[in-house]
């Protein structure tokens, strides 16, 4: 046995002793936390642990630490680049277990919940108080995962992101340590931004165990509604003059023809295949009515039609689970493949001319790669419909992306609006952030001294 062999049996021995039946070596128990939702190989740990408090991952990371295994975090594993995938083995902490919401403080307008907590879970639990929690990235992710990616979504053009909606966390360091980053006060100038260095760090800091969230008050009023659009060009424009104006929409969407023509066919809708804007609208009525009737009137004057409106709960469910289920409807229009997920963020002023020159990139090749954007922030996804195992494909693939992102840094964006790094994006961190790496890497050293958290992604150490 070599001596990484036996550290590692030393180690989950060590584990096992710790935490009894809830450390698993079974093949498809590491197969199952060897992969997320990208399309990035898989790789299997050499061991998986379920603790089910806050001080049992501490005791685990203690014991990683001594042997200088890897840990990676798990939740759910909805992550689209491959954020969680345990490129060099070592120890999944999947933290199933910790799913309590631990307060509601109603008053405040906050909750602090375990890192398993998905958004729906805490979204029923609340929702007799009259309160919800916006961030919708589409899937039912988990709040700690969210957090550690700085996940988006559909309703971030109001809400915003989880950057801004995160007050404190509760986190275990590389070293076992515990550490809770702020209190709740809405503000604070005591010190370094503990909070914000966390949000958005994929687990290569520290495992997150805790989340304590701004919540917000059901609106009085919802109404949805989708637009189909004769151009690309017009109903970018439309999203465009929307926010210049400064109208509070809370959601508004695009979907390209194809997308539209996939969506129609996996959800059963009969919308024209155009590209569409899915819009929600929250507020008053008076207030709603005001501002649908002012999109609307943008809307046409950018070649828009009618407004097809979804007013009842049953009908604005149906319409998003729609929009959500646009990765499971891109599959379907060929089965079998893969999706290689991509995301840019642009400023608003560039969004017309970055999806136009992406969509002249997609007419002149042979893949198909639907689109579809929470464009009122200037972020939109491509969705490579991929056999993995061809290197054609996959040249090609990464051939449009690496032009979708340079592009989006040109125009002063991001390689990433909300899947994060991980491993699919590491490529252009020195692009976008320049000498601003080294400085994460100082902050990943001083923090993480052994690289034994998530080790491999966002950047090399």
């Amino acid at each position: 046995m070599t001596l990484a062999a036996e550290q590692t049996q030393s180690a989950t021995d060590e584990l096992k002793a710790l935490l009894g039946d809830r450390v698993s070596t079974n093949t498809t128990v590491r197969d199952t936390h060897g992969k997320d939702e990208s399309w990035h190989h898989p790789h299997r740990p050499d061991a998986v642990v379920f603790p089910n408090t806050t001080e049992e991952v501490s005791e685990v990371v203690k014991i990683c630490a001594k042997h200088k295994l890897p840990v990676v975090a798990y939740g759910t594993g909805t992550c689209l680049e491959g954020n969680v995938i345990p490129t060099s083995g070592g120890i999944v902490v999947d933290l199933m277990n910790m799913d309590q919401v631990l307060r509601v403080n109603a008053e405040d307008l906050d909750c602090t919940v375990q890192a398993r907590v998905t958004r729906k879970q805490l979204n029923e639990y609340i929702r007799d108080q009259g309160l919800f929690f916006p961030i919708d990235p589409g899937a039912d992710a988990s709040l700690g995962g969210m957090a550690a990616t700085r996940a988006s979504g559909t309703n971030a053009v109001r809400y915003g992101t989880m950057r801004e909606n995160v007050l404190a966390l509760t986190v275990v360091l590389a070293d076992g340590r515990i550490i809770k980053t702020s209190k709740r006060a809405r503000k604070s100038a005591a010190g370094y931004d503990l909070t914000r260095i966390f949000v958005g760090s994929e687990g290569t800091l520290g495992i997150i165990t805790a989340v304590t969230l701004r919540l917000y008050g059901i609106p009085e009023a919802m109404a949805s509604a989708v637009c189909s659009f004769d151009t690309l060009a017009g109903a970018v424009d439309t999203v465009i003059q929307t926010i210049q104006l400064g109208i509070p929409v809370a959601r508004i969407e695009l979907l390209d023809d194809l997308e539209m023509d996939a969506v129609n066919k996996f959800s059963k809708l009969d919308y024209p295949v155009k590209d569409t804007l899915f819009l929600e609208f929250h507020g008053t009525e008076a207030g709603v009515k005001e501002q649908a009737e002012t999109v609307q009137e943008i809307a046409a004057e950018n070649g828009g039609g009618d407004f097809k409106w979804a007013t009842k709960a049953e009908d604005r469910n149906k319409l998003w689970a729609a929009r959500h289920d646009v990765t499971y409807a891109s599959k379907a229009l060929r089965p079998g493949c893969d999706i290689w997920a991509t995301d840019v963020c642009v400023p608003i002023s560039r969004l017309a001319e970055c999806i136009l020159e992406t969509k002249k990139d997609l007419a002149d090749s042979f893949l198909m790669a639907p689109l579809v954007g929470h464009v009122g922030d200037g972020n939109f996804h491509l969705g490579f419909l991929i056999d993995r195992d061809d290197p054609k494909e996959l040249e090609e693939a990464e051939r449009i992306n690496d032009r979708l992102v340079m592009r989006a840094l040109a125009m002063e964006g991001t390689c990433t609006g909300e899947h994060g790094i991980g491993l699919g994006k590491m490529k252009f961190m020195t692009a976008e952030h320049g000498e601003g790496v080294s400085v994460m890497r100082a902050i990943k050293k001083a923090l993480d001294p052994d690289n034994i958290m998530n080790p491999g992604k966002i950047f090399t150490v």
